[in-house]
């Protein structure tokens, strides 16, 4: 079904309202959630709603819970997030070293314990927008692993992303680079699954550890399957260092198994933020930066017809493009928020498209 933006924010809004949001949060949320569908990143969209309604009920998610000031030290600055809402703790978190970075010229900030951040694209967007660059490091804990580490057949860890942005100009976009370490998000193998899907590579191990591209695997049964990592031994180091640089520097802790599981997407962060214009001189910078970039366009395309695209840019194009005719959401992925917006006590016209 194609369900246009408009609709899906008023409904995930009034979804959140009922469960609990005040009304700031809940437009915050579902902003941030319909944005990710837009972009192409339904596996961080509004299909997330059931699982939130799912963790506030069982007490492991709180609404209404700012980014909490652990410490300030200039150019560093620490974030609690106490289980909120990781789309509204990760934009006040960030919107504060946007804000101290234009004094310090750089700023490492940590968010530690906040649950679904969401897409961690829409940090990096947010330091692009202002004219900064961003690097953001993110692990998952309190839910059991779901990455094998490279040359393994157990899980060992979450999807943790890394995102790198740059500030574009007036001739090209920001650079917006976001990445699990593992081939795929969780939440693409639960679209793909909902919708009846399979990949076109084998992106997950099954339970024997044998390479699959059945998001079966993920939900079905007892024990569930894998995701691989990205890249070979590259990915593997690079997840491991996602879990480092996130877990140990906010004081969330890793996902090792010393460290209690209550079965939330628990989220740390670890955000380097720097002002470029502390370093170079700006026009300089722009001037470079379009350059560079029609260099890199300048390469001959390997297929005629699929041009070369910058990180970022296949964001726009499928904004541009589900902005025109709206998101489509698979029967099922429906059927899960309309049973999570019942359980709260909507009525079936709240979810008329």
């Amino acid at each position: 079904m194609q369900i246009s933006a408009a609709q899906l924010i008023q409904i995930s809004r009034e979804l959140l309202r009922k469960a609990g949001c005040e009304e700031d949060e809940a437009l915050c949320v579902s902003d941030h959630l319909v944005a990710a569908n837009l972009k192409g990143h339904d596996s961080h969209g509004v299909g997330m709603l059931p699982d939130y309604v799912s963790f506030i009920a069982q007490g492991l998610m709180h609404p209404n819970t700012p980014a909490r000031l652990l410490r300030d030290a200039g150019a560093v600055l620490q974030f609690a997030g106490d289980r909120g809402f990781g789309q509204r703790t990760g934009k006040e978190a960030m919107q504060a070293a946007i804000e101290r970075v234009k004094t310090t010229g750089v700023c490492l900030m940590t968010l530690s314990s906040t649950c679904h951040l969401g897409r961690i694209g829409t940090y990096g967007e947010m330091a692009a927008e202002a004219g900064m660059i961003a690097i953001h490091f993110v692990n998952v804990n309190d839910l059991p692993p779901l990455v094998a580490p490279f040359g393994g057949s157990e899980a060992r860890f979450g999807t943790n992303p890394i995102c790198i942005a740059f500030p574009g100009t007036h001739e090209h976009p920001a650079f917006i680079l976001d990445f699990a370490t593992s081939m795929v998000a969780l939440g693409k193998t639960r679209v793909a699954y909902l919708a009846g899907k399979t990949f076109d590579d084998d992106v997950m191990l099954d339970q024997k550890g044998h390479p699959t591209n059945d998001p079966r695997v993920m939900w079905e049964g007892e024990s569930t399957g894998a995701l691989r990592p990205i890249a070979l031994h590259k990915g593997g180091g690079l997840i491991l260092a996602a879990e480092l640089l996130a877990g140990i520097l906010s004081g969330g802790g890793t996902v090792q198994p010393n460290n209690q599981r209550q079965g939330a997407i628990v989220n740390n962060m670890t955000t380097i933020v720097i002002d470029p214009s502390q370093l170079v001189a700006m026009e300089w910078l722009q001037r470079e930066y379009d350059d560079m970039l029609e260099y890199v366009r300048s390469s001959k395309a390997t297929d005629p017809n699929t041009p070369i695209l910058i990180a970022g840019e296949p964001e726009i194009q499928t904004r541009q493009q589900r902005t025109a005719v709206g998101v489509t959401v698979s029967d099922q992925e429906w059927q899960r928020i309309v049973a999570a917006g019942h359980q709260l006590g909507m009525s079936a016209t709240a979810f008329s498209v």
